[in-house]
């Protein structure tokens, strides 16, 4: 069952046109690759679904529903998530305050049962110590308490910015199954915006491809490493 699409998105900065007439559609329980060179559009595409940004034309649709104007808070209360390419934790918060503020402002939960959700998101995670200072943590228990602070607002549809930057290859391979057991437990919808391809290789089932902000091309990865266009825009002749 479709839970988010786009119906020719598209969003111009002055002369600039960052998303060009982008049609997609997620399905429950995928995990959809986003790719592309750099400028190609993705995090501008992920701040359109998510309400940072309003597009110049086009429309939005989740669960059937038009969001296309609708705002960023009240797409995360509908169960839209997303984390960030640059990472900001609140370092005057403790880790469980941290992943605590997605139930508190997004679904105004209590502070005991924020608190109780935190706990049992962080163990599925296997994110311990959470009464540290996050400056403690490491860069991989940084990125899971991202990922379980969008979890924390019980999300539907969940994008992921270049949440494997600076993992090892152990690291990844961690971060790549319990984002495949996120999307099978819990039948949600997983965004990945990725640049290390066999990580997309591993993880999607499949992938969309921007460049200058159009969807060039779309379908499993095997077969979207093999288009020519996608190696002339960005493969770079190595599928």
């Amino acid at each position: 069952m479709s839970k988010l699409s786009t119906q020719r998105l598209t969003k111009a900065f002055s002369g600039l046109v960052a998303v060009n007439d982008v049609s997609f559609n997620m399905e429950e329980g995928e995990i959809l690759g986003i790719i592309g060179p750099n400028g190609a559009g993705k995090t501008t595409f992920i701040h359109l679904v998510s309400g940072i940004l309003m597009p110049t034309s086009g429309t939005i649709t989740f669960k059937d529903k038009d969001i296309t104007y609708a705002p960023a808070h009240l797409r995360s209360r509908m169960g839209i998530a997303r984390t960030y390419q640059l990472i900001h934790p609140l370092e005057n918060l403790k880790v469980v305050e941290n992943v605590m503020i997605g139930s508190v402002f997004s679904r105004g939960k209590s502070l005991r049962e924020a608190r109780r959700l935190a706990h049992e998101i962080c163990a599925e995670l296997g994110l311990e110590g959470l009464e540290r200072d996050t400056t403690q943590l490491s860069i991989l228990e940084i990125k899971k308490m991202e990922i379980a602070r969008a979890l924390a607002n019980e999300p539907e549809v969940m994008f992921l910015d270049e949440v494997m930057a600076g993992l090892n290859s152990d690291e990844t391979r961690q971060m790549i199954a319990t984002i495949q057991r996120i999307a099978t437990e819990r039948r949600m919808a997983v965004g990945v915006v990725e640049h290390v391809m066999g990580v997309i290789r591993e993880l999607t089932q499949r992938v969309i491809v921007l460049e200058a902000g159009e969807l060039i091309a779309e379908g499993p990865y095997e077969t979207v490493s093999r288009n020519p266009r996608v190696i002339e825009a960005y493969l770079g002749g190595a599928a």
